[in-house]
């Protein structure tokens, strides 16, 4: 399970789609961006390939709770 999720704007300008994120899994701090459409890049940290999918699908479930779910 990931810890300590963050995530913030990638642009300035805030209606501008794309959020840069952050969290530890299992003691590994890992990073990435995440775009509007979904698509999502590991930029420090990569996780391995066996929890790669299943960190995916948190890190989406997260962002659309966070981002879009907040907005309503």
């Amino acid at each position: 399970m990931l810890q300590h999720f963050q995530y913030k704007p990638l642009y300035k300008d805030e209606r501008i789609p794309g959020w840069a994120f952050s969290f530890y899994f299992s003691g590994k701090r890992i990073e990435g961006s995440y775009q509007q459409d979904g698509t999502i890049v590991w930029t420090s940290g990569k996780p391995d390939r066996e929890h790669e999918n299943a960190l995916k699908k948190q890190v989406h479930d997260l962002m659309l709770f966070h981002v879009y779910d907040q907005q309503r």
